[in-house]
């Protein structure tokens, strides 16, 4: 259910949208606290991957035999069923590459309307923040901070795979990868302290540019 007045500030049916997905650039160029450039870039490489098979599966499906579907086994079952994991794979490292900022108060400043919304939400930002923390020390793959259309407030949530736990009818804000790969090669199996380093360079500017396609 979408809610009431729900209006799209930019009407994507007015936009030229592109032939085939393809990866959004990584815009990081350097260290920034707590991540290395070289685990950003070979973190970005997986997210090109999950772009590559996003198209490789449409492909497959559009020549898959669509004469026998069977939800016990099928070509096009499976070939749908991992379409969403590469897609939802593809779209939730575009939301935490985009979060992710160089090093600068301007832009780790919690200020913003997402910010007074969280802190209307959660009490605090520090409430927020602790309520990620402890997702992200739960969850076997994701903490996505969603704007709820229909509840029209922020709420977070776990996924434990792409394409599970996935929640239909918001917009997602902040997403929080805590995949080992996102955070080995800086910091061991400290999860905790990689989530500290997120959450040091999170982007309030591009976090309030996603609440755009919610019209709020």
């Amino acid at each position: 259910m979408i809610a009431k007045g729900f209006q799209p500030k930019t009407p994507l049916y007015k936009k030229k949208m592109p032939k085939e997905y393809i990866a959004s650039p990584l815009k990081i160029t350097a260290d920034i606290e707590g991540l290395s450039l070289k685990s950003i870039s070979e973190h970005y490489k997986l997210y090109e991957g999950y772009v590559k098979k996003v198209k490789e599966i449409r492909e497959k499906i559009d020549a898959a035999d669509k004469s026998a579907p069977n939800a016990t086994y099928s070509e096009l079952g499976e070939l749908k069923r991992q379409e969403t994991f590469a897609v939802n794979g593809a779209k939730l490292h575009e939301v935490f590459f985009k979060s992710l900022g160089p090093t600068s108060q301007e832009l780790r400043g919690a200020s913003g309307k997402v910010a007074d919304m969280i802190i209307r939400d959660f009490g605090s930002m520090e409430n927020w923040v602790s309520d990620m923390t402890a997702a992200g020390l739960s969850s076997r793959g994701w903490v996505i901070a969603a704007y709820d259309l229909n509840e029209e407030r922020i709420r977070n949530y776990s996924a434990d795979a792409h394409n599970l736990g996935v929640v239909y009818g918001c917009i997602p804000l902040v997403a929080l990868d805590v995949y080992e790969h996102a955070y080995f090669m800086d910091h061991g199996t400290s999860r905790k302290a990689y989530i500290e380093a997120f959450f040091k360079n999170l982007n309030w500017k591009a976090v309030d540019e996603n609440l755009i396609l919610s019209g709020r």
